[in-house]
């Protein structure tokens, strides 16, 4: 977990540093998006353009350096990013989003498009949020081992060829599961108590939005201020699909596509000593066990006004 950062007392703080991902800004819509916003937040916003993983240095210089707010121009990749650096600041974070599917800003009922986003940002009002953490790295909507971290290095793939599609990345799923043949044996442990699994797929979700968006249960859970973590069971490469498709209608079954684990706190054994994880879209390797925890207060986010109590 990030550890807090000496900053300036927040009545000290002051101006916004908007952190553009180099990647997100490289075709023509988003560098247009960029602009528009830029031109809502005025003058005393400072852009930054930085590669990957100079992001979050750039953000704790920021916190260093005494801006009030600190912004993430980017996908749920760049936000994670820019958020891990916030933790334990008293510098609030706004968020552009120019993701794929921008699940944690649609969560928060931020809009989409750049004029909105910016208005949003400049407005100011702001909440404190608590998120999930893995091994003791943040995330903004879910951390999971298995076929998903598979996904995502199919879907860079398929990214590189036909562009930052929502049509490619559900491509990217159907390809991978196709091809997946190896599950996992894990034992997960909530409170004491363990249990073992052979799955694809273990998946922590943080984002009710996300579950809500896709039908799934589980979105209780996070309400209530804990993780939904979903485990798959084995059955193949034809159940994964079967999966896809009722994922796809939203007709997941509890119980037979899925088992439902509710807990703030767990903790899941694997085999191997180094186990591939997957936060926000990025690919970690992790030593096991893996330990999930909550976060709680991690950091102040700008939200709508109307949506500062109703996120979850």
């Amino acid at each position: 977990m990030s550890d807090p950062i000496a900053a300036r007392p927040a009545p000290d703080r002051a101006g916004i540093r908007v952190i553009c991902n180099d990647h997100s800004g490289r075709n023509s819509r988003e560098a247009e998006a960029i602009d528009r916003a830029m031109a809502v937040l005025g003058p005393e916003a400072e852009l930054c353009h930085v590669k990957g993983r100079d992001i979050a240095e750039t953000a704790r210089a920021a916190v260093r350096d005494g801006y009030g707010t600190v912004v993430a121009a980017g996908g749920d990749g760049t936000i994670m990013a820019v958020a891990s650096a916030l933790n334990g600041s008293d510098c609030a974070l706004g968020v552009l989003p120019l993701g794929t599917f921008n699940f944690f800003a649609r969560g928060y009922g931020i809009p989409e498009d750049p004029e909105g986003a910016a208005k949003v940002i400049a407005a100011g009002h702001s909440r404190s949020i608590d998120l999930g953490a893995v091994n003791g790295r943040l995330f903004l909507n879910n951390a999971s081992i298995g076929v998903y971290p598979a996904i995502l290095k199919e879907r860079e793939t398929v990214y590189r060829r036909w562009g930052r599609r929502r049509i490619a990345a559900h491509w990217s799923v159907l390809k991978t599961f196709w091809r997946f043949t190896r599950p996992l044996k894990v034992e997960i442990e909530v409170e004491g108590q363990r249990r073992r699994f052979r799955t694809p797929l273990v998946f922590a979700a943080r984002s009710a939005f996300q579950l809500d968006h896709f039908g799934l249960q589980g979105a209780d859970c996070i309400r209530q201020g804990g993780f939904a973590v979903f485990v798959a069971p084995d059955e193949g490469r034809m159940g994964l699909l079967s999966d896809a498709v009722r994922l796809a209608v939203k007709q997941m079954r509890l119980g037979e596509d899925f088992e439902l684990i509710c807990a703030d706190r767990l903790v899941i054994h694997v085999k191997r000593r180094r186990q591939l994880v997957a936060c926000d879209g990025e690919k970690f390797a992790m030593d096991g066990p893996l330990e999930f925890e909550m976060v709680r207060n991690a950091f102040r986010i700008i939200v709508p006004d109307a949506a500062g109590e109703a996120a979850a």
